[in-house]
């Protein structure tokens, strides 16, 4: 994962080898379309899963992120359900944003009441951004410090949003956009088999921009406090006054 562009580079983390896509995937779109590198890392192959076997869903996932333009790459923190919030995991993660130095991070939300390896995967990542930064980690010397521009939290599903958090619409309504996210989720046909997830997070998608005046919109939840350099550059709010 090289920056290419004058943002430099997003990474995406995803717990099993679906959720970016259905909780991001029209962001995802967006962003490669407008020459952003992307690059996602998988933390299982969803050997859990009632549906797909690892194999499957390892080749689904790499399918998807070729349709959104993306780069993947899967790693183990103990394996699908299994996630354990431990010292070597986070540090795992902090030499992957060190080496892929990106500028803005996206990890799943640390909302209780879903799946478990959504949590304590968007906690250690919350973490690794931090640890990322400080030189004398002796875990990561081989590496260059980096510090990220944005951590920004997605939600898989309608219950995982945050609530204490602001949020940031992304509009994704740009051509293609929606037809390109929609073949990356439908990609994952395995988990088609359990509910259609696509159709959810259209309709979720439509909802939101229903709000801001779009077509469609995909909300991020940032873990800290947005600084601008002007009020010239914030978009517009959701609610036209």
């Amino acid at each position: 994962m090289k920056p290419t562009t004058e943002t430099g580079p997003l990474l995406a983390f995803g717990a099993h080898p679906d959720d970016i896509e259905f909780g991001c995937g029209g962001i995802i779109a967006n962003e490669a379309w407008n020459g952003r590198a992307v690059h996602f890392v998988v933390c299982s192959r969803g050997e859990a899963g009632s549906n797909g076997t690892p194999a499957v869903r390892t080749r689904e996932a790499k399918r998807a992120a070729k349709l959104l333009g993306a780069s993947i790459e899967f790693i183990d923190l103990g394996g699908d359900a299994h996630f354990e919030e431990r010292a070597e995991h986070v540090a795992k993660l902090a030499g992957l944003i060190r080496s892929g130095r990106p500028s803005v991070v996206l990890a799943p939300s640390t909302v209780e009441n879903q799946h478990p390896d959504h949590v304590k995967l968007g906690r250690m990542v919350r973490d690794a951004a931090r640890l990322a930064r400080f030189g004398g980690l002796k875990e990561l010397r081989r590496l260059k410090p980096h510090a990220i521009g944005q951590l920004f939290f997605y939600a898989v599903s309608p219950d995982t949003e945050p609530p204490d958090l602001a949020r940031v619409l992304v509009d994704i309504s740009a051509l293609g956009v929606i037809a390109t996210w929609t073949a990356a989720m439908q990609a994952h046909a395995s988990q088609m088999k359990t509910r259609d997830y696509a159709e959810l997070q259209l309709t979720r998608a439509r909802l939101n921009g229903l709000r801001a005046g779009v077509t469609h919109a995909i909300p991020l939840f940032p873990a800290d406090a947005i600084v601008v350099d002007s009020l010239a550059s914030l978009g517009r709010a959701a609610r036209r006054f």
